[in-house]
């Protein structure tokens, strides 16, 4: 049995940093499927929903990420709009 060598904090974060962007690429790829079937079926509301979910997801991760809370990030977008 061969002993593989532990990661270093750097190589992890790299590694999870990567995997992230890979997932950001994919969200944006679905997030565009997902648009195409809304145009089919614009009087579906199940498809708002599942962005609500999205939506509500990434204001935790953008939270947890930034030490903001919730309510902050949301008057952030808020700002924007």
């Amino acid at each position: 049995m061969t002993n593989a060598p532990e990661r270093t904090a750097a190589e992890t974060y790299a590694a999870h940093r990567r995997n992230i962007a890979r997932l950001l690429d994919v969200l944006g790829m679905e997030l565009d499927r997902h648009a195409e079937r809304a145009k089919a079926e614009p009087r579906h509301w199940g498809l708002p929903g599942d962005l609500g979910k999205v939506r509500s997801d990434l204001l935790d991760t953008v939270a947890f990420l930034s030490g903001m809370d919730r309510a902050e990030v949301e008057r952030f977008l808020n700002d924007v709009e």
